[in-house]
């Protein structure tokens, strides 16, 4: 039976830096106010004329070098994003084109902050089917275009990057991915959506948020996600060696971690740097752990994540 496994990362950031200070020139806040609430100390933001393929096409490049394959050898890309460059062609069209991966089929995926978790487990399945054998799983988001930057309570949030994996089949028994879970709720879309679309009003909107509630359903939902990962797996929490998940809020993070039981160092946490960039901050923060050597052969790897819709998810995976 073919299984897949993760042979190289890749990530992709932008030059720019808006730190709290920045921000709080602009927008009624400050540097203390943000820490204490998010854990956020800076945020990369896209230049005007970088387009989310543009974000996605360097960390895809990065991600296929460290894999060792030619663009030519990747069989399919799919790109998790929320922030497309159109409305059609489908942005992993674009990047299929920018990095010459002649042969590969592309799509998106959406599911906003969920997107890579989506996105990674439909590329398992593509390869666990036979039909693909080097998937390339792209997480990338340009969300500065879709922020209201008057908003002090959502501005502040928010940042641009993308994150990059190459998924490739292997027939090693118990390697690779060994387990996911995907959930939606489209009852609860109210509380995470953005105000505006191409069928509602021709504009994207902004980014409008009910904290309060997002983090109950984002605690909760995600804890009983990775329990239920787990036990597919036939695995628990005291197998985890590293719990890389959705970069949304510091407090979340501790708040799941704690309800896991999991140590502080078994938790990839990259929020401080990065904020929240929706789709590419797993992929980012993969890239991070596994450039800095933190996850290590035979290591049990959980991604989790939730995201507007709601969507969430978790995969379980043995490096």
């Amino acid at each position: 039976m073919l299984n897949s496994k993760i042979i190289a990362t890749g990530s992709y950031l932008p030059q720019k830096i808006v730190t709290n200070s920045d921000l709080a020139k602009t927008v009624d806040t400050s540097n203390e106010w943000i820490l204490e609430r998010t854990g956020i100390e800076q945020r990369h933001i896209a230049a005007e004329d970088e387009l989310t393929s543009d974000l996605a096409a360097e960390a895809a490049k990065r991600a296929i070098a460290n894999s060792g394959l030619k663009p030519e050898e990747i069989d399919m890309i799919i790109v998790a994003t929320t922030t497309p460059d159109l409305t059609f062609p489908a942005t992993a069209t674009t990047v299929q084109a920018k990095i010459g991966a002649k042969v590969a089929f592309a799509f998106d995926v959406q599911a906003v902050c969920s997107g890579f978790v989506f996105a990674l487990t439909t590329a398992d399945n593509f390869i666990k089917s036979g039909q693909v054998k080097n998937a390339l799983v792209i997480g990338a988001d340009k969300l500065s275009s879709i922020v209201d930057w008057t908003d002090r309570n959502t501005c502040v949030l928010f940042g641009d990057g993308a994150g990059a994996v190459v998924l490739q089949a292997t027939e090693e028994k118990n390697r690779g991915i060994i387990a996911s879970s995907l959930y939606s709720d489209g009852t609860l879309n109210d509380i995470l959506k953005t105000s505006g679309g191409p069928a509602s009003n021709q504009k994207s909107g902004f980014i409008e948020m009910a904290g309060k509630e997002v983090f109950k359903h984002a605690v909760d939902k995600m804890v009983k996600s990775v329990i239920a990962t787990l036990a597919k797996a036939e695995l628990t929490t005291k197998d985890i060696d590293l719990l890389v998940p959705h970069q949304a809020n510091l407090r979340i993070l501790n708040a799941v971690a704690t309800r896991l039981e999991l140590p502080e160092e078994k938790t990839i946490i990259t929020v401080q740097k990065h904020a929240n960039t929706s789709a590419a901050s797993i992929p980012l923060a993969l890239d991070q752990a596994n450039s800095q050597k933190r996850i290590k052969d035979g290591d049990v790897v959980v991604l989790e994540a939730l995201g507007g819709g709601l969507t969430w998810g978790s995969v379980v995976l043995k490096w």
